[in-house]
C-alpha cells in the first residue's frame, strides 16, 4: 500500500492543483510564484502523509513541517480559509483515487486514515496561523508604540529634517494601515489599573472602530491615543473615554496632518499636567480650554496661542477693545464701574463685549473665559514690554 503511494504521488498532486486551478478563484488569482509554493505545499503534505500512513507513531501531521516547504510569507498571500479548502480539496482528490491506489481491502483504512490525518493538519495549520498571527500583533504593538513615542517627542516636526522624519513616520504608520484621510487629534490620559494585555488589545480594536485611523501608545501611567479620519474626531474621542483610567482627559487641538500630530500631542500632555489647576475641568477637556494654566507653567506654544488668536486679533480691531476688557476686568467686571471709568454708556460697553466675543471666540461675560482673556491681556502686555519684561534679577 505503502509503495502504491509513494508511486502515485505525482498523480495526486497534479490531480490536486488541476482541482486547486479549476475550483477556487483564489487560487487562480495568487501570482505565479506563489502557485509553485502551494504546489510544493501540496507535494510535502502529500509525502508527509504517506509517511505518517507507513508509521503512524514515528511519522509526522504537523503542519509547520508540511510549511516549511513555501516560505512564511505565503501565510500573508494565503488565508487560514483558504488553506483549510486547500487541505479539504486534497483529502477529496486522495479519496477519488483510492479505488486506483488501494485494493478493496485497504480502501476503507486508507479513507479511515486520511480523515484523521487530514483534521490533524487542519489543527496543526491553524495553530500555525495563530502563532503567525500572535507574531505579527506583538510586531505592530511595537511598531505602534513607536510611533507614538516618535510623535509625543515631537520627532515628525522637527525642523531639523523635518523631511526626512515625516517620510519616516509615514512610512511606519502605513505599516499599521493608516490610511491619512482627514485630521488628527491626540488625547491622553490616565490608564486603568487593570491594563493588561487583552483589555489593551481590546482598547486597540474600540479606538480603530471609533476612527477611520487609530494609534495607541502607553507610556508609564500615560494613555495616548491618537485618532485621524474625515468625522468628527472630537465625538470620536469622547466615545472612547470608558476606556481610560479616573482623572482628566485631555483633547488636542486638531491638526490637518499625523506629521502635525506632534502639536497636538504636546498640548495635550501640557495640559495633563496644567488641568489640576481647575478642579472644576470638565472630562474631557480640550487642551485649548487650558491655555492659562499651560501659560503658567511655561508652555511656550500655550503663549504663543493666546498672543496670535486673542491678544493681536483685539490689537488689529482697535484699542477701545483692549481698553475696554482691561477696564472691565479691573472693575471686577462690573459693567457699571467699566462705563464710569471709560466715560461711556453701560450699553457701548456691552456692545463692546459682545464684539470681543466675536473677535476672540472667548467670552468675558463668562468666569473661566474672562480668566483667559485676563490671562492673555498680561501675556500681551508683557509681550509688548520686549526683553527687558523677562529680565528680572533676584
Amino acid at each position: 500500500m505503502v509503495r502504491r503511494l509513494r508511486h502515485g504521488t505525482s498523480q495526486l498532486t497534479t490531480a490536486a492543483l488541476e482541482r486547486l486551478d479549476r475550483d477556487l478563484s483564489w487560487y487562480r488569482a495568487l501570482h505565479a510564484e506563489d502557485r509553485s509554493w502551494i504546489g510544493l505545499v501540496v507535494q510535502a503534505g502529500i509525502a508527509s502523509f504517506i509517511s505518517w500512513y507507513e508509521n503512524p507513531q514515528r511519522g509526522t501531521s504537523n503542519a509547520a513541517e508540511i510549511f516549511r516547504a513555501a516560505p512564511p510569507e505565503l501565510t500573508r498571500s494565503i488565508s487560514l480559509q483558504h488553506t483549510l479548502q486547500l487541505v479539504r480539496i486534497i483529502v477529496e482528490i486522495v479519496e477519488e483515487q483510492t479505488d486506483t491506489l488501494a485494493t478493496s481491502a485497504d480502501r476503507a483504512s486508507l479513507r479511515e486514515a486520511v480523515l484523521l490525518y487530514s483534521r490533524e493538519v487542519a489543527f496543526s495549520a491553524a495553530e500555525v496561523y495563530a502563532r503567525a498571527a500572535e507574531s505579527r500583533g506583538a510586531w505592530d504593538a511595537r511598531l505602534e508604540a513607536l510611533v507614538v513615542d516618535s510623535l509625543l517627542r515631537g520627532e515628525a516636526d522637527d525642523t531639523a529634517g523635518a523631511t526626512g522624519a515625516s517620510e519616516g513616520l509615514r512610512s511606519r504608520v502605513a505599516a499599521l494601515g493608516w490610511a491619512g484621510r482627514g485630521n488628527t487629534i491626540v488625547l491622553v490620559g490616565s490608564i486603568d489599573d487593570h491594563l493588561d494585555d487583552v483589555r489593551a488589545a481590546e482598547l486597540r480594536r474600540a479606538a480603530r472602530r471609533a476612527a477611520s485611523d487609530a494609534l495607541v501608545g502607553i507610556h508609564g501611567d500615560r494613555l495616548v491615543v491618537v485618532l485621524g479620519g474625515e468625522g468628527n474626531l472630537r465625538t470620536q474621542a469622547e466615545s472612547l473615554l470608558d476606556k481610560f483610567g479616573p482623572g482628566p482627559v485631555v483633547i488636542g487641538p486638531q491638526v490637518r496632518d499625523l506629521a502635525d500630530a506632534g502639536r497636538s500631542a504636546r498640548a495635550a500632555l501640557s495640559g495633563l499636567v496644567a488641568v489640576t489647576a481647575w478642579p472644576s475641568a470638565p472630562r474631557p477637556v480640550l487642551a485649548d480650554e487650558l491655555l492659562p494654566e499651560r501659560m503658567l507653567i511655561g508652555d511656550a506654544d500655550a503663549r504663543r496661542t493666546l498672543l496670535t488668536e486673542v491678544y493681536t486679533p483685539l490689537l488689529g480691531v482697535g484699542g477701545h477693545l483692549l481698553e475696554t476688557l482691561s477696564a472691565y476686568l479691573s472693575e471686577g467686571r462690573s459693567l457699571e464701574a467699566t462705563a464710569r471709568q471709560l466715560f461711556v454708556h453701560p450699553n457701548t460697553v456691552r456692545y463692546r463685549l459682545r464684539r470681543i466675543a466675536t473677535v476672540t471666540g472667548w467670552d468675558p461675560t463668562d468666569a473661566r473665559e474672562g480668566f483667559v482673556l485676563h490671562i492673555a491681556l498680561v501675556a500681551g502686555r508683557l509681550d509688548s514690554a520686549g526683553p527687558r519684561a523677562n529680565d528680572v534679577r533676584l
